[in-house]
């Protein structure tokens, strides 16, 4: 046997079983995408320590409406444990001021949503149809609801404590839910206003496809988390001492 029919046979069965990692690795590639995709995405820089605090201890005047904690949502299901409203203590700060603000015109604030575990957003932007992604944030980005820095949110009126009605419903994914909609009364674009001007004076900005939904002006500086209500609650006991 020459020299070149040697080397033939040495390396063939080297090239399959390199042929054959090549094939195990494609059809492992699914797998592990699906893997990574239960998990929060990975983020580079520097970020400040969460500090989550519950919106109600610092003012017991906020209502809440915490509809992900009840079947009455777009998922039909209730996906929180407990009817609870966390924010960064800065933003959660801001958003008394704006409801102290909003009392002075006989209206205060009713929270519909505010941090949200990363794990939500995934299950959220799961079973929204293609055409609706724009109403969820996308979990390989995360959203700023994970970052305890946005807030959902209406007015209610002092006098009757009735919520208001604004020109579209909480989770309406149609062009009502746009803050810049010309449709509805005259009554509920000023409501939509008032709303807007209160929070933005505060140091939020209004998603515009969600009349809703309001970010922190500090956003970008804290990380996406997964944390549960019950592990902030833990983590806030072993914290003594903080103030609102």
């Amino acid at each position: 046997m020459d020299e070149i029919q040697k080397s033939a046979r040495f390396w063939r069965p080297a090239r399959r079983r390199r042929a054959l990692a090549a094939v195990l690795f494609v059809l492992a590639l699914p797998a592990l995408a699906a893997r990574a995709q239960q998990q929060p995405p990975r983020e580079e820089g520097t970020f400040r320590a969460p500090d989550l605090v519950e919106v109600v201890r610092l003012d017991k005047s906020i209502r809440l409406d915490i509809r992900y904690a009840t079947a009455d949502n777009f998922a039909g299901r209730a996906v929180y444990p407990e009817a609870r409203a966390f924010l960064q203590r800065p933003a959660a700060r801001a958003l008394v001021r704006a409801h102290r603000a909003l009392k002075k015109k006989g209206f205060g604030l009713v929270v519909f949503d505010a941090y949200r575990p990363w794990h939500v957003t995934k299950l959220f932007w799961d079973i929204t149809p293609e055409d609706r992604k724009q109403f969820v944030a996308d979990p390989a980005r995360g959203s700023r609801h994970n970052r305890g820095c946005a807030v959902d949110l209406t007015l209610y009126e002092l006098g009757t404590g009735r919520q208001v009605t604004m020109p579209s419903a909480y989770d309406d994914f149609t062009e009502r839910a746009h803050v810049d909609y010309r449709g509805g009364t005259d009554e509920q674009r000023r409501l939509r206003g008032i709303l807007r001007a209160a929070l933005e004076s505060a140091g939020f900005a209004v998603y515009e496809p969600e009349w809703w939904h309001y970010d922190f002006k500090d956003w970008r500086e804290y990380p996406i988390l997964n944390t549960s209500f019950s592990e902030i609650e833990q983590g806030g006991r072993r914290r003594p001492g903080r103030g609102p």
